[in-house]
C-alpha cells in the first residue's frame, strides 16, 4: 500500500482488513471486532483445510480506514456516507481495533486516516468476508 508514493505496508501471507465505522460504533465494537479478525480459521492446514488462524500462519494485518463502506447508493446516483462515523470518532477506533490486534500478537501495518492510498491485493484463494461486530 502507498500513500503518496510512499510504501507504507507490504508484506506476505496475512490479511487485508478494509474498516468502515459507523455512528454506533464504540471501543467496545473495534476490540471485539479485532479478537474476531485475529481467530478466524481462513488459512489452510497441511490438508488444504481451512483450519488456521492468523497467529499460527504467523501471517500479518494490514489495516486500511475506509469510511466509503457506509456509502449508501440506494437513493439516487450520488453516495452518502451519512452512516460513515465522524472522522474524529472513526480515527480512534480504527486505532483502537488496531491496537487490539496488536496486543493479539499480530504484526500491523496501518493505511494514513483521510489520505488517498493506493492498495493492491493479491488474493490467494476464494476469501472475502463481511465481518460486523
Amino acid at each position: 500500500m502507498r500513500v503518496r508514493g510512499e510504501v507504507v505496508a507490504d508484506g506476505g501471507p496475512g490479511i487485508l482488513v478494509l474498516v468502515g465505522v459507523t455512528h454506533e460504533d464504540t471501543p467496545d465494537t473495534a476490540s471485539k471486532l479485532a479478537r474476531r479478525v485475529a481467530g478466524l480459521r481462513i488459512f489452510e492446514d497441511d490438508q488444504g483445510k481451512m483450519n488456521l488462524d492468523l497467529a499460527q500462519v504467523k501471517g500479518g494485518v494490514v489495516v486500511v480506514p475506509q469510511f466509503t463502506l457506509y456509502g449508501d447508493t440506494s437513493h439516487g446516483r450520488r453516495p452518502s456516507w451519512i452512516a460513515a462515523a465522524p472522522p474524529q470518532l472513526a480515527s480512534e477506533l480504527v486505532e483502537t481495533f488496531a491496537l487490539e490486534l496488536e496486543g493479539l500478537g499480530a504484526t500491523v501495518r496501518r493505511g494514513a486516516f483521510r489520505e488517498h492510498m493506493e492498495v493492491e491485493l493479491v488474493n490467494y484463494g476464494p476469501v472475502t468476508l463481511l465481518l460486523e461486530a
